[in-house]
């Protein structure tokens, strides 16, 4: 009962409860492109009501993928931005990428797949 109450209230302290994870495989010779689409972003998600902040990660051994992780102050915050046109801005030149490998008949350069979290402790 108590471990309930520590939780309970460290969760209310937070700033940011819900967190997305974006595991992104990147080809070897994609990795450049891929940080400067990062680096270079649109900045429109960081207006969007419930963001709060976003940690692109690189992996220490190249096998692994890539992690974005964006921190919302609820879920609710997090599917309003996948519906929004935000969303497709701040992707568009990634999407573009991926479109123009399948066209050539290539792998696309990084797939990607989400989980999501929701905070207990910090």
């Amino acid at each position: 009962m108590t471990g309930q109450k520590m939780v309970a209230f460290a969760a209310s302290d937070l700033d940011a409860p819900f967190i997305a994870v974006n595991r992104i495989a990147v080809r070897d010779d994609y990795r450049d492109r891929f940080e400067e689409l990062f680096a270079t972003r649109a900045q429109a998600i960081d207006e969007l009501p419930g963001f709060k902040r976003m940690s692109v990660l690189r992996p220490a051994r190249e096998d692994e993928p890539y992690l974005v992780m964006s921190e919302w102050e609820s879920e609710s915050s997090f599917q309003a931005w996948l519906k929004s046109p935000e969303f497709l801005e701040g992707h568009r030149r990634g999407f573009a990428d991926v479109a123009a490998a399948k066209a050539k008949g290539e792998e696309p350069p990084m797939k990607s797949d989400f989980l999501t979290y929701e905070v207990v402790s910090r």
